[in-house]
């Protein structure tokens, strides 16, 4: 049985790589995973209109190395996992209560969406200044490149999303004080403290990472005042709580340096896309994207130019890529809402819509370019905003 690449196979039906609206292809007896392809039903039969070579711009946490510790796990997606995607790397990772990522630093700014639950984190500046607040589902915080930080998870756990501004970044080769003090002759350590040598026996021999402790007691409980006072730029934002540009199709809440200003190698979008609905053909002028999907199933083609163009599917776990200034649409093909993130190497949101720069383009050049109908003409819109819809 045929499937065109249009309709949404039921969970009993067997795809084949045979696309009826022209014949090409045909079926597939051979060895081969069937739910795999059920998900990826573009790359089984791709639509007539992908040609030519783009790298894989999918990936999924799912098939990722899972990190276990006592106090929760993590797992991640670099160049390794995915190596067009060179400028942001990701870190997936659940703190179970009271669970700690120990105190540690990067050579990397971290950027982080908190999925779900609750965490308290922690840093101090290079001026002394400290800073400590409770992170809730659908918060961002933001740790500028080389200052130290805490994370652990309050009542109930939490999990969340990291974001790196360096494709090759791993979370499993950071800074860490157990590490530090592990590799640090004791004489080296009691001297730096001004304490006996006995008194550093008990160090960890290595790094620590994750670690299960007590749920903390309250921000006022555990306070620590410096003389210097706290951190003037807040590493924490409310995106979820920020009130988004509304569209037909759904909505879109930015993050970035105009209104979260301590990210400056980061800018972020979160998009809900209703079922039927999609993220209008678009690009960025000013880095790549990397996207991580939260809920839905959606799918997006990627524009290469010179006649290259690929189709992908995500779902929820996936991490998705779009190289610079490449065109792209994401569709809505499931029953439920789509929600994921939109995040760039870069201190501001930039979007230009395809349907916004024909609409402000002189129609009569429009109009011969394309040979576009008057139909066509007529549905241009002048939007300010990136736009997610409804096909009309």
């Amino acid at each position: 049985m045929a499937q065109d690449h249009n309709m949404k196979p039921p969970t009993s039906f067997i795809p084949q790589p045979y696309r009826v609206t022209d014949g090409f292809g045909g079926p597939d007896y051979g060895p081969r995973d069937v739910m795999r392809d059920r998900e990826n039903i573009n790359m089984l039969i791709p639509p007539a209109t992908d040609n030519g070579l783009l790298p894989n711009l999918k990936m999924s946490f799912s098939d990722t190395h899972m990190q276990l510790n006592k106090g929760g796990w993590s797992r991640e997606i670099t160049v390794r996992d995915l190596p067009v995607a060179t400028t942001l790397a990701g870190v997936n990772m659940s703190l179970r209560p009271g669970g700690v990522r120990e105190l540690h630093w990067h050579q990397q700014a971290e950027w982080a969406f908190m999925i779900w639950g609750s965490a308290r984190v922690t840093s101090v500046d290079w001026q002394g200044r400290n800073f400590i607040a409770d992170i809730e589902r659908g918060d961002l915080w933001y740790f500028p490149a080389g200052l130290p930080h805490s994370i652990q998870a309050l009542e109930g756990g939490c999990e969340f999303l990291l974001v790196f501004d360096d494709g090759t970044f791993s979370d499993l080769n950071t800074l860490s004080i157990s590490d530090w003090f592990a590799h640090t002759p004791k004489d080296v350590l009691a001297a730096n403290f001004g304490i006996p040598e006995s008194a550093v026996a008990g160090i960890p021999n290595g790094q620590v990472y994750i670690y299960q402790d007590q749920v903390p007691g309250s921000i006022e409980s555990q306070e620590v005042q410096s003389p210097y006072g706290t951190i003037p730029l807040s590493f924490k934002h409310s995106l979820l709580s920020q009130q988004p540009i509304v569209t037909p199709g759904g909505t879109v809440r930015i993050a970035d340096s105009s209104n979260f200003p301590i990210a400056k190698t980061i800018a972020a979008a979160l998009v809900e896309i209703k079922p039927g609905a999609m993220r209008e053909l678009h690009w960025h002028p000013n880095n790549d994207e990397w996207q991580y999907y939260l809920s839905g199933q959606a799918r997006m083609t990627v524009f290469g130019g010179n006649g290259i163009a690929r189709t992908f599917d995500y779902r929820a776990g996936d991490v998705g890529y779009v190289p610079f200034a490449m065109g792209h649409y994401v569709q809505n093909t499931g029953n439920d809402t789509v929600w994921f993130l939109e995040m760039f190497k870069a201190p501001r949101f930039e979007d230009v819509s395809l349907n916004q720069w024909m609409a402000l383009t002189p129609h009569q050049l429009v109009q011969s370019n394309l040979n576009a109908s008057p139909e066509l003409m007529n549905s241009l819109r002048k939007v300010k905003w990136p736009v997610v819809k409804y096909p009309q």
